[in-house]
């Protein structure tokens, strides 16, 4: 079985448009592999021999929560989707109404939460934002964030390998993700610091960008039960990162545990 853990939808109606402005402020820099719909996604699933995938929404201001929130729940309630597609949550970091979010989060099933701190222009070790996540945790939800650089955001980075291991310190518990193996554009910073920790990492943004010994280095520093593999889809190319990983001198339990026991454990758990 293979999981994908890090993959981007949005209602057919908006699609078209997210992809061709995320296009346009990524200056083209990124290829993408689906239309952004959920039935493309499948599309490429099905190609691709991908078993189930994780769709994590993203927020962007306050006004998003409910459409964002009822869009996701309506996909994990799709008899099309069944068994193949689960979205996570989004949630606004700023809300005032923590608990509410949360327990609208929880009521509806959602198996986490995916955060964006440079979109969101949030640290993402910022004690205010400690009685969310505790809450969040406290419920049994997963906490996936975006992780490095961004190069659509011009000013000082919020979401470092630092900042994760020094968040992870502070929770004391629970699941966190860190995505891009910890720390987009800043690998080596990732396996030093992050190794040993408790924090998880998944490998979206692939290959292209940190390379095959780098992922090497970090499997044998941080431990291939702490890797989730993620390909960003639409942006990534989920058959060449998976091609990439069963080419690896890896073990094959270590290969399985990346590929999708990681992932069902945290989902299960």
């Amino acid at each position: 079985m293979i999981v994908d853990f890090h993959t981007h939808i949005w209602p057919d109606s908006l699609a078209k448009k997210a992809i061709t402005e995320l296009s346009k402020n990524l200056q083209d820099g990124y290829e993408h592999f689906s239309d952004g719909t959920a039935s493309g996604l499948i599309q490429k699933m099905d190609e691709w021999n991908i078993d189930k995938s994780i769709v994590l929404p993203v927020q962007t201001k306050a006004s998003q929560s409910k459409t964002i929130n009822e869009y996701a729940f309506s996909i994990n309630q799709n008899e099309k989707y069944k068994d193949r597609i689960i979205s996570f949550g989004g949630i606004w970091p700023y809300t005032e109404n923590i608990k509410e979010d949360i327990d609208f989060i929880v009521a509806h099933n959602f198996k986490g939460i995916k955060f964006h701190p440079e979109y969101q222009r949030f640290n993402v070790d910022d004690k205010r934002f400690f009685p969310l996540y505790e809450y969040a945790l406290s419920k049994g939800l997963i906490l996936i964030f975006h992780a490095g650089v961004d190069i659509t955001v011009k000013d000082y980075l919020h979401s470092s390998p630092k900042q994760f291991k020094h968040l992870a310190e502070e929770m004391k518990g629970g699941i966190i993700v860190a995505a891009h193996l910890g720390g987009h554009l800043q690998t080596d910073e990732a396996i030093e610091v992050l190794a040993g920790s408790s924090v998880y990492i998944d490998t979206s943004m692939g290959f292209g960008f940190y390379g095959k010994e780098n992922f090497l280095k970090m499997v044998a520093a941080h431990g291939a039960e702490k890797i989730l593999f993620a390909s960003d889809s639409p942006w990534g190319n989920a058959k060449e990162e998976l091609e990439n990983i069963l080419s690896l001198p890896l073990a094959e339990e270590e290969k399985n545990l990346i590929l999708s026991g990681n992932a069902i454990r945290l989902l299960e758990g």
